[in-house]
């Protein structure tokens, strides 16, 4: 079989992973890390110019319903139907996992007078040991901003349809993975334009509106890639509510909504070869400040596929393709995309108590409507519930307890929203319609 292409393997990131070190040094790491802490914030250069902060985080798990050598070809994406075939008895079972992550940021500032600002950022995120999506930085900018204009940044950033839905939403409620990294949207620009407005009074609230360009790889000539988002953040008292729009087009078709946004593959020699295609979601999430103690929050996302056809390229390698009807034909062409649609939707809540802080989240990826009469997993549901517990332990760090459970609807490909079939639990929905999960961790914020 032909191997994946470029950063296809990325993909399975989003899972919980799988054990990639050995437990006692991840137990280890976790009691170096339960002594007191300075923090390590820096402010440095003239006039405190520069700054570094970050996160680091590390975590060890149980998970039931594992099975590490169920999919045959084990490197090939959900979308290539080679990828659906199962070793048959392969045992599934409670397996031990390990996590580590950690992200630092590097800021600048400088005042250049008149209420002009110019402003940097460079980030990037390692997971397990190696970068976290090869290529691609989470932040390489720069910024111009005036208090009474807006701001406009340019060059390498996350989307807000990815980072909004990862922090504050995903990450309050521990659906940190299954929620922002699910769906039709991106998560990573290389070379983008953002435009962000001034703060306007509006019904006795506050409104910020964004728009965000991004040509992707130029390289494409006839498939020219083109994505725009569209963000809105509307805060009065103690209610938040943030709008985001994603339509792309040529992007690299995928339901995998933290992958960057480059071209349809990642080799514009591919270009004669493929057909345009597009992707896009309309989410809008909201939180509410119940009072002191309780936040409630909630998402509902609408995700759309063009559907992109299976082709050999250059090397005789596939395309990165989206909801095929295998071997069948439509209009003539063999192995046809189908256009598809789905809703997902995310609800949660924490309480808090001193430095104790309780909470609950759910992510539900709905079915999905296409005319494709091949079973690619829209006829499948994925439910997955957390409830966690926090403890602030002050000074940057906090102990995290967490439980979980994912539902199928079916035996099956997972629902259209997921990248992979054991994506974000490592429950193969092909193997089982269900499982759980406990684990325990530390982040600490620098």
């Amino acid at each position: 079989m032909n191997k994946p292409d470029a950063y296809t393997m990325s993909q399975n990131q989003d899972k919980l992973q799988r054990p990639s070190r050995a437990m006692f040094a991840a137990s280890s790491l976790l009691l170096a890390l339960w002594s007191p802490l300075p923090a390590l914030a820096l402010d440095f250069g003239p006039n405190g110019m520069f700054s570094l902060t970050g996160f680091a985080e590390v975590s060890v798990g149980l998970s039931s319903n594992t099975c590490d050598n169920c999919q045959r070809f084990p490197n090939e994406r959900k979308q290539r139907i080679w990828a659906d075939e199962l070793v048959q008895g392969a045992a599934f079972k409670t397996t031990g996992n390990t996590f580590t992550q950690i992200q630092p940021y590097l800021g600048f500032k400088y005042d250049l007078g008149r209420g002009y600002k110019l402003s940097g950022l460079l980030s990037q995120r390692w997971r397990d040991g190696s970068v976290d999506v090869e290529g691609f930085w989470y932040d390489k900018n720069l910024a111009l901003s005036h208090e009474d204009y807006g701001s406009v940044r340019i060059g390498a950033m996350t989307t807000r349809a990815w980072s909004v839905a990862d922090y504050p939403y995903g990450t309050f409620i521990g659906i940190a993975r299954s929620w922002p990294s699910s769906g039709a949207g991106y998560g990573m620009l290389a070379n983008a334009v953002r435009y962000t407005s001034r703060m306007f009074d509006v019904a006795e609230g506050d409104l910020v509106l964004e728009a965000t360009y991004d040509g992707g790889n130029t390289a494409f000539k006839i498939n020219r890639p083109e994505f725009w988002e569209l963000y809105g953040q509307y805060h009065k008292g103690d209610l938040v509510v943030d709008v985001i729009i994603q339509e792309t087009k040529n992007g690299t078709p995928s339901a995998w909504a933290h992958g960057p946004f480059t071209g349809l593959t990642p080799f514009p020699a591919d270009d004669a070869l493929l057909k345009s295609s597009n992707q896009g979601i309309a989410m809008v999430m909201a939180r509410y400040q119940v009072d002191s103690k309780l936040e409630v929050s909630g998402g509902i996302r609408r995700n759309q596929w063009s559907g992109a056809n299976a082709v050999l390229t250059q090397g005789n390698q596939w395309n990165d393709m989206f909801n095929v009807d295998w071997n069948g034909t439509l209009n003539g062409v063999t192995n046809p995309g189908y256009p598809a649609t789905s809703v997902d939707l995310s609800l949660g809540a924490r309480y808090r108590m001193g430095r104790w802080t309780a909470s609950t989240g759910l992510v539900y990826l709905g079915t999905a409507d296409t005319a494709n009469p091949s079973e690619r997993g829209q006829s499948n549901s994925t439910l997955i519930n957390t409830v966690g517990l926090k403890y602030d332990y002050g000074q940057g760090l906090e102990l995290n307890l967490q439980a979980g459970m994912v539902h199928y609807r079916r035996i099956g490909l997972a629902a259209m929203s997921a990248a992979d079939n054991a994506s974000f639990t490592t429950v193969d929905s092909r193997v089982t319609d269900q499982g759980n999960w406990v684990s325990v961790g530390m982040v600490y914020a620098f």
